[in-house]
């Protein structure tokens, strides 16, 4: 019996818990026929051990090394707690393997305290990888990119769970990213024909 990946494994739970078909209205003002709530899967249990081992998967596969893993509140926050604990799970068995601390970008400045827009890993000079659960126009996935590199940091890749495959999300990323690869997990094509087969094999 063959073992499946981590990405494997997640997407058929994030078929299953995340996706919806329907008439949605998207953050980016359009509509459309189904939603994915990447969420209801990352701050699960399973789905969280999952996302970990998976997004640290993709990045070995591409062979991108990095100190941090950061993303824009509140869709990052999960991811990046997920990796950086899945990190430190790998490093305990497999010594010499990379700890990837986490950092999250505020929409805007604190007004009181530090008055950071950055929290957690910051420091300048360091790779860091950015994370997003779903891409569509790619406006919050841009907007921690740029605030990691205002802070100094490089950013050695850009990361999402699902790319919705819009027609201005990955250029536009992209663009941004300035050479550094913008890698997913999925596309939404795959999650709603897992989600689809799921659902006949149900009926079966």
């Amino acid at each position: 019996m063959t073992t499946q990946s981590y990405a494997q494994q997640l997407l058929s739970l994030l078929s299953r818990t995340s996706f919806k078909l329907g008439q949605f209205k998207l953050s980016s003002g359009g509509t459309s026929d189904y939603y994915i709530d990447c969420r209801t899967t990352t701050l699960h249990a399973e789905g969280g051990r999952l996302t970990g081992h998976a997004i640290l998967e993709l990045l070995e596969q591409h062979g991108i090394q990095a100190e941090a893993v950061g993303g824009l509140t509140m869709g990052a926050d999960p991811i990046v707690s997920n990796v950086a604990t899945a990190s430190a799970w790998r490093a305990q068995q497999r010594p010499g393997s990379p700890l990837l601390h986490g950092f999250l970008v505020r929409k805007a400045e604190k007004a009181h305290g530090t008055g950071r827009r950055i929290e957690g890993f910051c420091r300048e000079g360091s790779r860091v990888i950015i994370v997003d659960d779903v891409c569509t126009t790619g406006a919050s996935t841009i907007a921690a990119l740029e605030a990691a590199r205002e802070a100094g940091m490089i950013v050695a890749a850009v990361v999402c769970i699902v790319e919705r495959e819009e027609a201005h999300g990955r250029p536009a990323v992209d663009g941004a990213a300035a050479g550094a690869p913008f890698l997913r997990l999925f596309t939404a094509t795959q999650v709603r024909a897992e989600h689809i087969r799921q659902l006949e094999s149900a009926r079966a």
